[in-house]
């Protein structure tokens, strides 16, 4: 089941991440800069879990690199979560709904823990527009549950044929 989690966390975060390229690109939506999210984890060490805001906290060595490397590990912990609670045998047939539903929970985690570690507030309260911000991560991490849809299909069909 590790394999199966790492694959899937890799593949649905890149789709997630295809996604907000696109977005930004096609309707220029802004998205999450991972080097903020490589600072909040950089001050982890020193006692710092609260900044306000983050970007007002000086930088650290290497915090694109440690941002980028933390979400694609929390997207496998997000893959390997799902496969525990999913049934047995969703790697062999996935199923969309329960894919984009895990996806739609997973917008917790920003807002209740990422945002409001990083100033923001909870549920993006503190910035000029909540709404937009709260809808942008939304958008986001139901991008991570179609992204688990199409790569456990790419993965069904990879074993299964």
């Amino acid at each position: 089941m590790l394999l199966q989690a790492v694959i899937l966390g890799m593949g649905a975060t890149l789709f997630m991440d295809l996604v907000a390229s696109a977005r930004r690109r096609f309707f220029n939506t802004p998205s999450l800069d991972y080097a903020l999210v490589g600072r909040w984890i950089g001050y982890l060490p020193r006692g710092v879990f609260i900044h306000r805001p983050i970007v007002k906290t000086a930088p650290v060595t290497g915090e694109k690199a440690l941002g980028w490397g933390t979400h694609y590990l929390i997207g496998i912990v997000f893959a390997a979560l799902f496969l525990m609670i999913e049934t047995p045998d969703w790697p062999g047939r996935p199923e969309l709904l329960p894919s984009l539903g895990f996806g739609l929970l997973t917008v917790a985690a920003p807002f209740f823990l990422l945002q409001p570690c990083l100033g923001a507030g909870i549920a993006a309260r503190n910035t000029p527009h909540p709404w937009l911000a709260r809808l942008n991560s939304a958008t986001a991490h139901l991008s991570f549950g179609l992204g688990l849809w199409v790569t456990g299909w790419v993965m069904a069909l990879a074993v299964w044929g």
